[in-house]
């Protein structure tokens, strides 16, 4: 299956242009790698979603062309879910005034 469509069924991004569109600026990885929208993904696959201050890592469990909103989460199981702060990480904290 697609990589821009197993986003969508799987709900992790609502929408499969978002989901090609963070393909195209490299904010997605497939197995460590930059990946394509049109990559292929298969069972046992890392995903690796790069989001503003949020990075999330799954395993991708099944793969499935349709899934009820119930059956979604079933698709894969996440590996790892970092939060960014940018500011504490560059060094500047709250400046008051």
């Amino acid at each position: 299956m697609r990589l821009d469509k197993f986003l969508k069924v799987s709900r992790l991004l609502k929408r499969r242009t978002v989901a090609k569109e963070l393909c195209d600026q490299g904010r997605v990885e497939l197995n460590g790698r930059p990946a394509k929208a049109s990559s292929t993904v298969s069972v046992g696959d890392l995903l690796t979603l790069h989001f503003g201050t949020k990075t999330l890592t799954v395993r991708v469990e099944r793969v499935t062309e349709n899934a009820r909103k119930e059956e979604a989460g079933s698709l894969y199981t996440v590996v790892e879910e970092t939060r960014i702060d940018e500011a504490f990480d560059k060094g500047e904290g709250y400046r008051k005034g």
